[in-house]
């Protein structure tokens, strides 16, 4: 008769988590922290089409790192969420905390599991507040732990190099231009104390803020282009103020009745 191999509850739970932190070791970090005007979001990603910082709601923010399909399901399922709650009661009610929660049983739930591997992820979310004083910064771990950061938060492989270069140099209230070159400067140290410095340019980053300044309801604004290229520079010509905001876009014109079409082809007279 065959025996089966037994392994201790603790002894499963340890081996899940090392395949999880092994996964996420190997994705690239992101570093997310908050600055006089909102809070800003800076990985390192060529990609211009698979994003780790993305939108979730009016005031809500969204990074990760590990499995991009794993994520994209959690952003996703976020971005559901965050809508449902607003419509079933009022777009004040989608918060942070209760987005940070729903996430945490949802990875709790996975890593505990015995029928499917854990997700191979660490998760941001961030809420932007009338006041930098009231900004929170959530982050969460493939076992569904969830920590409330104080200023900022890294996450990846290098985590523990970048953040004690992100805690030598953050200050509250630093203004965007500062902020994001200590962060760009954080990656660049991701070797560790004694490697050389990495460059890194702004063709290798995604940088994003939710903007407190910005008068439409949604707050999140790509940074990109010459307004990064600036931020980088540093010296007297780079520049916190944002580019113009194009706001919503103007309905198309309406033809003549005369000559408007319907969907069925039909001129209206």
């Amino acid at each position: 008769m065959a025996m089966q191999f037994y392994a201790s509850p603790e002894q499963i739970m340890r081996d899940r988590s090392e395949y999880a932190r092994k996964g996420i070791a190997r994705g690239r970090s992101v570093v997310v922290l908050t600055y006089e005007g909102g809070v800003l979001f800076v990985a390192e990603n060529v990609s211009t089409a698979l994003h780790k910082v993305s939108e979730i709601y009016d005031r809500l923010g969204f990074a990760a790192v590990g499995r991009y399909n794993e994520f994209e399901n959690l952003r996703t399922a976020g971005i559901r969420y965050a809508d449902l709650r607003g419509y079933s009661y009022d777009r004040t009610d989608v918060t942070g905390r209760g987005l940070a929660n729903a996430y945490a049983q949802l990875l709790g739930t996975i890593f505990s599991s015995g029928g499917e591997k854990p997700y191979e992820v660490e998760i941001v979310v961030a809420e932007l507040g009338p006041t930098p004083e009231t900004d929170q910064i959530y982050r969460l771990t493939y076992d569904g732990s969830v920590a409330d950061e104080n200023g900022y938060a890294v996450m990846g492989g290098s985590a523990e190099a970048i953040t004690e270069t992100v805690r030598r140099g953050y200050q509250p209230g630093m203004d965007l231009a500062a902020a994001v070159r200590l962060a760009v400067r954080s990656l660049s140290t991701d070797g560790g104390p004694n490697a050389a410095p990495r460059e890194l340019g702004a063709s290798a980053l995604e940088v994003a803020i939710l903007d407190r300044t910005r008068v439409l309801p949604r707050k999140f604004r790509r940074i990109h282009g010459s307004w990064l290229t600036g931020l980088l520079a540093g010296g007297p010509e780079a520049s916190d103020t944002a580019p113009p905001d194009p706001g919503p876009e103007a309905p198309p014109a309406v033809p003549p009745a005369e000559v408007r079409e319907t969907e069925l082809g039909h001129t209206e007279e």
